[in-house]
């Protein structure tokens, strides 16, 4: 039975596959793509209404310059309207590299014989961390490996004891989970040790490439994967990201099955995935890819755009795999999240030599090797708002609440306060006179961008606190 992707909810049941690739691919080919119609769907888009598979078909089958550049204008308009400047900042903390598992395209492959093995131990755990709070972040993503021994319970006390530990006036305030799928038992143990975001990647959509890219392993079980948030949301963790390893498989195709799963999930549970993620396959160890998939550059900024114009809610990730003038460009287009001050190598924050990070010790390369104060400078240079905001989370305006208030548009009541407010405490903190001078100017401009959204009075009122020494104010 083939489903109507523009009344998918009649397809979608909790905890059975949803990807029909043949349904994909015939929309895909059967989609018309003209001028006209391009600029009618990027209005919907800038209406804030979320894009049906076809209309996101009609955006990726545009051929001509100047409708590509349409739409990469259409979703920087977008951006600023929903996100405002802000840029969110987080690092990756790798945790474990044990996996059993043999993704063809993966260093940490349990196939590759040269990658050294290793868990952090509780005290290399604490090093790492308070190198990173030392650093000015306030938001993690937890990486482990999938290994028995990266189980439920270890995650969460993993999670437990980062936030546990405080240097100075630093602390992580958010820990988000990039980890092996669970059953539902398993994903409530983890949200109860109070983790932001369950991220899990389907690398590839389409089931027969998922297939050749893992041979082995759990990881080659298809339907298990692209089921696993389905049972998050049953555990009641409704803070999931979602993500697709470009260079696997037809971009296109990756892309209308993101929007896809995102259909999925809100038909289910009334909530889509609150982050995607779009790595390009980069070096690694002994990988191995079809090189026919491989997205160029300008390829990969119009599916951002694209996809910021199909989920006008849904925060889009941009890491450090890219260069830094790759993330430059394609941050105009839709990117609401990026890490800073990167390092991949288990143990690298506190202190391994760089002559020891190489491939054999990497799951991947990163191309975006600055520390977090350069990539803060950056941003601040072109006019944006870095954020460390966990205000939304912690508040729990997440899942269906946060949509309550993202939708409508009212989160940039809360966003763009919350941002100045976090950006001053790295300022006083953690910046070099220079950046912090700098910091202040663009959060002044900022304040007198608001129009009203807050009472600047008592804005200010917050931000002379935190001059004061306190620390942990938010709306």
């Amino acid at each position: 039975m083939i489903f109507n992707p523009e009344k998918y909810n009649i397809a979608d049941e909790p905890e059975r596959p949803f990807i029909d690739p043949q349904e994909i691919i015939r929309i895909l080919d059967r989609t018309r793509s003209d001028k006209v119609r391009i600029r009618e769907i990027i209005a919907k888009s800038l209406a804030k209404n979320r894009l049906s598979l076809f209309e996101t078909a009609a955006l990726l089958n545009a051929s001509d310059p100047q409708s590509i550049e349409e739409i990469k204008d259409g979703a920087r308009r977008l951006k600023e309207e929903i996100y405002g400047n802000r840029i969110v900042l987080f690092a990756p903390l790798y945790v474990g590299n044990k996996c059993s598992n043999n993704c063809q395209y993966c260093g940490f492959r349990i196939s590759n014989k040269s990658v050294q093995r290793s868990t952090l131990t509780r005290e290399q755990l604490e090093n790492e961390v308070k190198a990173l709070e030392k650093d000015g972040q306030k938001r993690l993503i937890l990486v482990f490996g999938e290994h028995p021994e990266y189980d439920p319970g270890f995650i969460a006390e993993t999670v437990r004891t980062v936030y546990r530990i405080k240097t100075g006036k630093g602390e992580i305030r958010r820990v988000n989970i990039n980890a092996a799928p669970l059953d539902i038992k398993g994903f409530r143990k983890v949200k109860e040790a109070g983790i932001g975001t369950y991220q899990i990647f389907q690398e590839t959509y389409h089931p027969d490439a998922y297939r050749i890219y893992h041979p082995s392993g759990k990881k080659r079980n298809y339907d298990y994967r692209i089921t696993a948030l389905d049972r998050a949301q049953k555990a009641g963790l409704d803070d999931v990201g979602i993500g697709a390893l470009f260079g696997l498989y037809n971009w296109k195709f990756e892309v209308m099955a993101l929007v896809r799963h995102t259909n999925h999930l809100e038909a289910c549970f009334n909530v889509g995935p609150h982050t995607i993620s779009f790595p390009r396959l980069k070096e690694a160890s002994s990988v191995l890819a079809d090189k026919r998939y491989g997205v160029g550059d300008q390829d990969f900024a119009r599916l951002v755009a694209i996809l910021r114009l199909a989920v006008p809610y849904t925060g889009l990730i941009l890491t450090a795999r890219e260069t830094a003038g790759i993330r430059s460009e394609v941050m105009k287009y839709g990117v609401s999240q990026i890490d800073g001050g990167t390092k991949i190598e288990l143990g690298a924050y506190s202190g391994v030599p760089k002559k020891l990070q190489d491939l054999d010790k990497e799951q991947f390369r990163i191309h975006d090797e600055r520390s977090l104060n350069e990539i803060i400078e950056e941003l601040l240079s072109q006019d944006y708002l870095p954020s460390f905001c966990t205000a939304c989370y912690r508040l729990k305006r997440t899942g269906e609440h946060f949509m309550e208030f993202s939708v409508p548009g009212f989160i940039k009541r809360y966003c763009t306060p919350n941002a100045m407010l976090t950006l001053a405490e790295y300022l006083e903190d953690y910046a070099p006179a220079a950046t912090a001078l700098k910091g202040w100017q663009i959060i002044e401009c900022n304040m007198e961008r608001l129009n009203g959204e807050r009472n600047v009075n008592e804005l200010r009122k917050r931000l002379d606190r935190i001059k004061k020494g306190e620390r942990d104010i938010y709306y």
